[in-house]
């Protein structure tokens, strides 16, 4: 029960840590609560999302450590490669179309996933594994995505404190229903795969990848609040289906003994 509700107590006490440096900044001015504020503002969601991933994913949970590594390589080469691969594709075609952005940020997120697959001795495979790990990937991109956003607005809008809180907000809230949800199917799908090599599975990750791409593209395309909200519906729902799916097939594995430590 306490696993279950984790994330409940992760996303409380972020937002009382995000009042509490807020509050400091205002009085203190001091430029260090400010770093902080956007730090704990952009992670603060993600976290809570993959808290939550990690208590429903089964009880052959994922190790705390390959979490870890997953959430900080993933975000980081994930973010860099985007980036690198973005600014190539600028500069050679002059305009960057919406669709490659999509395709090059999720091929991106996927690449720390795909290396603790090949070198994760853990047996047997599973797609719950794989949606922890893409949840995990897609967080650490997410919060630094919305770090640089967060500065951006604080030297555009010239130091105003509400442009930068804005944009934590909506960035931190929206983060579980858009990079989480479509790097966590993405891998399951890819952990599916590996576990059982098929032309069906094969297909069922390439259309789940295309998917996730759709839907990353519809999110940048139709900026306004109903598109948001339809995109994120899907998206989330498309991955807490996924979480369920996998934890009751995990339930019902045969011979699977859980762990009493």
């Amino acid at each position: 029960m306490a696993r279950r509700w984790a994330w409940l107590a992760v996303l409380v006490g972020g937002v009382a840590l995000c009042l509490l440096v807020s509050l400091a900044l205002v009085v203190t001015r001091n430029v260090v609560f400010l770093l902080l504020l956007i730090v704990l503002g952009a992670s603060i969601a993600p976290v809570a999302f993959l808290t939550f991933a990690q208590a429903r994913s089964g009880d052959r949970r994922v190790p705390g450590s390959i979490v870890t590594v997953s959430a900080v390589f993933g975000g980081v080469i994930g973010v860099a490669a985007a980036g690198w691969l973005e600014y190539d594709t600028l500069r050679r075609l002059g305009v960057l179309p919406i669709v490659y952005v999509g395709l090059i940020e999720e091929a991106a997120k996927l690449v720390v996933p795909a290396v603790i697959l090949l070198l994760w001795r853990r047996r047997p495979r599973s797609p719950s594994d794989g949606l922890v790990i893409g949840v995990a990937s897609g967080a650490g991109f997410a919060a630094l995505e919305t770090m640089g956003y967060a500065l951006r607005a604080l030297t555009a809008s010239k130091g105003s404190l509400g442009a930068v809180e804005q944009v934590l907000l909506f960035r931190g809230l929206t983060a579980p229903a858009a990079h989480l949800s479509w790097t966590g199917v993405t891998a399951a799908a890819l952990f599916a795969l590996a576990a059982a090599p098929s032309a069906r599975r094969w297909l069922l990750l390439v259309l789940t990848f295309f998917g996730a791409v759709i839907l990353h593209v519809c999110w940048d395309v139709f900026n306004a609040p109903l598109a948001y909200a339809v995109v994120g519906a899907v998206s989330l729902g498309w991955v807490l289906l996924e979480l369920h799916h996998h934890h009751h097939r995990s339930a019902a594995a045969p011979g699977f003994v859980a762990p009493t430590g």
